[in-house]
């Protein structure tokens, strides 16, 4: 595990970490401040939404629409931070106390129906791939998974519809596989697994605070990624205090750390 000082971690855009007091230093000069990660992966295990695919801009702004409309407002790095990453049974269920707690009424039994409806035209009409992801894959050249907290077959659509699905099989994984979603370690743990590869060997990519707690609770090593069009300036903070190794803006700042 890289310690906590070491320099090779972009903690902000244009600036590292480093030195003993741990202070921020301009890097703006140096044209390369990705070349020095200190591990060798085997494996990158990639989250979806938001890594791969940019659909969380999508639910987020469904998310945040239909929960004004029943009352539930909040402030949005607050709403990012809590419930982005998270699989939808434990989503649905802070919601639910939430709704309690604020307005003193059972939380809307057909809310998940209403989002859906709401959601999925939007995602088979919108979906993109983020940039970058087939030059990074060729220049790693080794082991890839995906592991996201989407259902299943809902994963797999995304990945169908973009291009994507044949890039990762069989290695696809959903929180369905696990008793535990994130943050908890467990599906990065099970992808890893899977992959017959340990997993302080794994390098995971993600882009929310449940996500890098989850990355970093399985003992991998954690970049955040803040290129999805869902990301606000502070998210790339939010990830660093989560735990992440490093911030990213795209996966060519990923294939450069790589030296790929």
């Amino acid at each position: 595990m890289a310690g906590e000082n070491q320099r090779w971690i972009p903690a902000k855009a244009g600036f590292v970490r480093g030195g003993e007091d741990n202070a921020y230093l301009d890097l703006s000069t140096r044209p390369d401040i990705t070349q020095a990660m200190p591990f060798s992966p085997q494996a990158i295990i990639f989250d979806n939404d938001g890594v791969l695919v940019d659909s969380e801009v999508i639910h987020v702004q469904c998310e945040r629409e239909l929960l004004a409309e029943i009352g539930l407002d909040y402030a949005y790095e607050d709403y990012m931070s809590r419930f982005v990453g998270m699989p939808t049974p434990a989503f649905l269920k802070a919601l639910a106390v939430d709704h309690e707690a604020r307005l003193g009424a059972p939380f809307p039994e057909d809310f998940h129906d209403r989002l859906k409806d709401r959601v999925w035209p939007r995602i088979d009409a919108e979906l993109q791939p983020l940039p970058g992801i087939p030059e990074l894959l060729d220049a790693f050249g080794g082991a890839i998974a995906v592991a996201s907290s989407a259902h299943l077959l809902r994963l797999r659509h995304k990945l169908t519809l973009t291009g994507m699905l044949d890039w990762f099989e069989p290695h696809i994984y959903s929180a369905d596989v696990v008793e535990h979603g994130k943050p908890a370690p467990d599906l990065f743990l099970h992808a890893a697994s899977q992959l017959g590869i340990a997993p302080e060997r794994c390098l995971v990519i993600e882009d929310s605070v449940n996500g890098v707690k989850a990355g970093r609770a399985a003992g991998m090593q954690v970049i955040g990624f803040t290129g999805g069009g869902h990301a606000d300036p502070g998210l790339g903070a939010r990830l660093e205090a989560a735990g992440a190794h490093a911030v990213v803006a795209g996966h060519d700042e990923v294939r450069g750390m790589l030296g790929a």
